[in-house]
């Protein structure tokens, strides 16, 4: 048998555990008392899905069985949230220059700053899916909080659509105005709502 949490092999002594189930519950248990939580589940190779879980945890232990768990802790999404706030914070400040970057015939620079907001909001949509994971400890994601992360995500989309067409037809002006008066103000107002989170 081998076991797996994070990539990396764990060895732990089988008492009374016969199953999957048995196993897995063992591990929830451990991990709850450590503020962590299963995120991810593969058997021999196989991941997981939530329809196949009852049928799998009935599957017998035996020498060739490989589970491997994904977790994830509280004091991790944490972190993410206290990074992404000050990412947030950064990035409304320097997509301002985009404009003038664009312009100076940086355009490297400018490209790498849309990428980078880019990243930041897959990341940011990412981890507040996973304040999921611990609806008690992120019951203080007040309703206005909540409320404004979502209306970010609805309001930042259209905006970065007009700003791809704006670098697709060299609109600089567009541009700076784009990132000056609608994106800038709304990394800013973001960083304040994770900040409280």
């Amino acid at each position: 048998m081998e076991f797996f949490v994070n990539s990396q092999k764990i060895d732990i002594t089988i008492e009374n555990e016969k199953t999957v189930g048995d196993i897995l519950k063992a591990f929830e248990e451990e991990f709850e008392a450590n503020n962590a939580t299963t995120t991810g589940i593969k058997l021999d190779g196989k991941t997981v899905g939530a329809d196949d879980f009852d049928e799998i945890s009935k599957q017998e232990l035996s020498e060739s069985t490989k589970l491997e768990l994904s977790i994830i802790t509280l004091g991790e999404i944490q972190e993410a949230i206290k990074a992404e706030a000050k990412e947030a914070k950064e990035l409304s400040e320097k997509i301002k220059s985009i404009s003038v970057d664009f312009q100076s015939g940086k355009d490297k620079e400018a490209a790498a700053l849309i990428a980078s907001l880019a990243d930041f909001l897959n990341t940011m949509c990412v981890t507040i899916k996973q304040t999921a994971y611990f609806p008690d400890n992120f019951n203080t994601l007040q309703e206005d909080d909540a409320k404004a992360i979502e209306s970010f995500f609805s309001e930042i989309t259209p905006i970065l659509s007009d700003l791809q067409q704006a670098i697709e037809s060299n609109d600089t002006v567009l541009m700076g105005d784009l990132a000056e008066y609608e994106i800038s103000p709304r990394l800013a107002a973001i960083a304040e709502s994770l900040e409280k989170i």
